[in-house]
């Protein structure tokens, strides 16, 4: 379940950005979404964008071409510091393994994590 402050803007977001429209709607208009096998519920909430953790995350076996896919949809990805361990170069961190993760907030505030599946 994903809160957003504006459901409409939400919708908007997620179609132009991610390519997804709502599998369902309810009274309420919560709006439901399905992405590789997985449902989520995105809602009206005043208190969207206040958490600051990540919200989701997807191990992807297709890392660099969802980050591309994201890249060309006007996806802007976070700068993340490690400290010691390292930073976000151009939105994704790549581990001394070769092991790649990535940030992106939706319209919402609602943060993702996507890394490669191993």
């Amino acid at each position: 379940m994903l809160p957003a402050s504006d459901i409409e803007r939400a919708r908007s977001w997620y179609s132009e950005k991610l390519g997804l429209e709502p599998i369902s709607t309810n009274p309420f208009g919560d709006l439901r979404y399905e992405a590789g096998g997985v449902e989520f519920l995105v809602y009206q909430s005043e208190l969207a964008g206040t958490n600051h953790a990540t919200a989701a995350g997807f191990r992807l076996e297709d890392f660099d071409e969802v980050v591309a896919f994201l890249r060309s949809n006007g996806v802007a990805f976070e700068h993340v510091d490690f400290g010691e361990m390292g930073a976000t170069i151009n939105g994704v961190i790549t581990t001394p393994d070769g092991q790649k993760a990535a940030w992106f907030k939706d319209s919402e505030g609602n943060t993702f994590a996507l890394s490669m599946a191993d």
